[in-house]
Order: C-alpha cells, then structure tokens, then sequence
C-alpha cells in the first residue's frame, strides 16, 4: 500500500515480483526425478533380494537347528524323511510309489492349502515358526478350497541320503554319516517341481548320474542355499540357470553339468554308501 513521508509525498515500497515455475522447468524437474529414480529403483530391488536371501539362509538354518534336537532326543537317529514320490525312469512322470510314515514334514505342496501338514512334522515341536519353511523369495502360490490365491507352504526339501526309506542306503544316523561338514540336507527346491519333502540326487558314476531327479531353486540371483549336516548353511550361485521341465532332468549344458556334480559332491559317493552303516 502507498506510504506516505513526513513531507507528505506518496511513494509504493518496491514489491519483488514473484512467478511460478515455467513448464518447461517443471519437466525439467520430473525428468531428473525420473532419472534419479531409475538409478535407485534397481537398488533398492537387489537390497530388497538380499534382504530375503538372508531370511531364506536363517529359514533353513532355524530348520537344521530343529533337526539337530530331534535327532538329540532320538539317540542319534536323524529325523525320517518318508513322504516320498517316485518316478519309474529317465524322463518319466507318474507316482510310482508314495509313502505316508512320519516325517520331518509329511505333505504335497501342489495341493497343500494349510499349514496341517508343517504341524504335522516330527521337527514342527522343535520350532513352532511355519514361517520357516518356505522361502522369502519363493513365487508359487495354489487355489485353496474357496478359490482364494494363498502361498505354497514349504520351498525345501531333505536329501535322499538322509533317512529315507525309498532309499535303503541312505543314512539312519548322523555319526554314520561321511564328511558331515560337506553333506547338504536341506536345500531351496524349484517352485516349479517341488511336491514332496524329498531332494532326490545320485552319483556321477550311477544311472542317475547325470539327471536332476528335482531341480534345485533358481533364486537369490541364480542360486539355491543350502544346509548341511554340520549345522552351518550356505548360499550357491549356480553357472547356468536351473529351469524345471520334468522330475529326472538331463543336464541342460556344460555349466549345468558342472552345477550338477558340484551338488553331488555334497552326497556320499558309491564308495562311501558301500561301507557298512
């Protein structure tokens, strides 16, 4: 507003002109909003991974901690891994056979829309957590009795070489058990071909030697982790990526071959299953 002086002369204080963004100063500004973002988007995405590798890792550690008491209140016998589907051949599909015993967790996660069969588990009263079974990562879900879309209930598997009746010469107890430090027990399976708590894996020098009876998962940036019988746990990254097709798979390239017998390396060789335990 005008002010007048002490000599009464008018005069209007100078007023700053103010203005708003120009448009083109405005795309300028969400350009670089834009492009700033495209940069941390893919971080944040990777720190977000690594956050549920380490949840996966803890999973399957908590579980192989859960093992290792059971099998203390059980003189050494390792927890029994009897729910089993079978296949007849190189190639084939159909349930040759199924065993229903106890388990570290009975149950066919194609069709497993609750948690029962987790409780149902000989390791289920060492740890009450359901959480535990399936990976962070995992993607697969099911329809359950109302059509909803719930998650899988369980991501891993047990080895073959461990208690297993479909197996005879599989491993009853632990102190049997060759290079304990290096035998895997549990390990993140293909969402694409799990159904069974069972990890089916054979030797170089055996029929089965150059199949994957099940494919190991092909998460945390092309990889599978794994526990071992010791009670530490790892996380592999795999050299070729694992892409479920059939139970009782041929390797796919060289690099899955090599992905293949790093994993056996990790069971008991012929030699070692022929020497009394």
């Amino acid at each position: 507003m005008p002010v007048r002086t002490s000599n009464g002369i008018l005069f209007r204080p100078w007023v700053t002109e103010r203005r708003g963004f120009t448009l083109i100063e405005l795309l300028v500004v969400i350009a670089i909003i834009a492009i700033v973002a495209s940069l941390l988007f893919p971080a944040i995405g990777k720190s977000r991974e690594r956050a549920r590798a380490v949840a996966c890792l803890n999973n399957l550690k908590q579980l192989q901690l859960a093992f290792n008491l059971c099998m203390d209140d059980h003189d050494d016998i390792m927890p029994p891994n009897n729910y089993v589907f079978s296949i007849g051949g190189p190639g084939a599909t159909n349930t040759a056979g199924r065993y229903t015993e106890s388990s570290w967790c009975p149950g066919d996660v194609t069709v497993d829309t609750t948690d029962y069969n987790l409780r149902a588990g000989v390791l289920f009263p060492y740890n009450e957590a359901t959480r535990i079974y399936r990976c962070p990562s995992d993607p697969s879900v099911i329809a359950d009795v109302e059509g909803r879309t719930v998650s899988r209930t369980r991501s891993y598997n047990l080895s073959i070489w461990i208690n297993c009746k479909n197996e005879p010469k599989s491993y009853t107890r632990s102190t049997t058990v060759p290079r304990v430090a290096e035998m895997f027990t549990f390990i993140d399976t293909h969402e694409d071909g799990i159904v069974d708590p069972t990890f089916g894996l054979y030797q170089p020098d055996t029929f089965w030697g150059d199949f994957w009876i099940d494919q190991p998962a092909n998460r945390h940036s092309q990889g599978a982790n794994l526990a071992f019988l010791d009670g530490h746990v790892e996380h592999w990254r795999w050299d070729a990526p694992k892409e479920f097709s059939v139970w009782g798979q041929f390797y796919s390239s060289p690099e899955d071959k090599a992905d293949l017998r790093r994993l056996q390396q990790c069971i008991p060789t012929t030699e070692e299953l022929n020497q009394p335990h």
